[in-house]
């Protein structure tokens, strides 16, 4: 890692952070659409589509924390320090549940005997046993972790326009890629 700290995210970092973003918020939306869709074609290939964005969304978390810890952000701007803290724990949340929400849903599809098979390729593995009682418990978990993802995806949403419309201090232009200003 390097011992400098830029002034703002690197395109990576930023294409990352935008693709993650743009795929929750679809995946998130298309989960509580579907849920209570009556049994039909479409409700399968819906419930087909969210695994797969979940199942990509894991493998891009992967890939952004592997980034993330081998490239330094860029510095912290002033702000009070409660601010910082409510925004490392607001990051540390989410990164937790860019994993969780998406493992769980994957136990979930295990226990409920229905393979995950991205884009109809290959299918992964199942890491749990099927298993109905489990099913219904992994189904409410990854419902209560997909909400608390979005809270806290509101959460960081809210406080980004704040800095930007309020504070104008540059914090969401170092988000955005190059060219453009806070």
């Amino acid at each position: 890692m390097s011992s400098t700290r830029p002034d703002r995210y690197s395109p990576t970092a930023v294409a990352l952070h935008w693709l993650l973003a743009v795929l929750i918020v679809v995946s998130f939306g298309m989960g509580l659409y579907m849920v209570d869709l009556p049994f039909s074609p479409a409700r399968l290939k819906l419930f087909n589509w969210h695994k797969w964005a979940g199942f990509v969304v894991l493998a891009l978390s992967a890939l952004r924390l592997l980034y993330r810890l081998m490239h330094r952000p860029p510095h912290e701007l002033p702000a009070p320090a409660w601010q910082q803290r409510a925004a490392q724990a607001t990051h540390g949340g989410l990164y937790l549940l860019f994993f969780a929400v998406p493992l769980v849903g994957w136990a979930y599809t295990s226990a409920t005997g229905f393979p995950l098979v991205p884009f109809g390729l290959w299918q992964l593995p199942d890491f749990v046993p099927v298993d109905k009682e489990l099913a219904e418990t992994l189904k409410l978990w990854h419902k209560y972790l997909s909400y608390a993802m979005g809270v806290l995806v509101l959460m960081h949403t809210g406080a980004a326009l704040k800095h930007h419309f309020v504070d104008r201090d540059g914090t969401l232009g170092r988000m955005w890629l190059r060219g453009r200003t806070a």
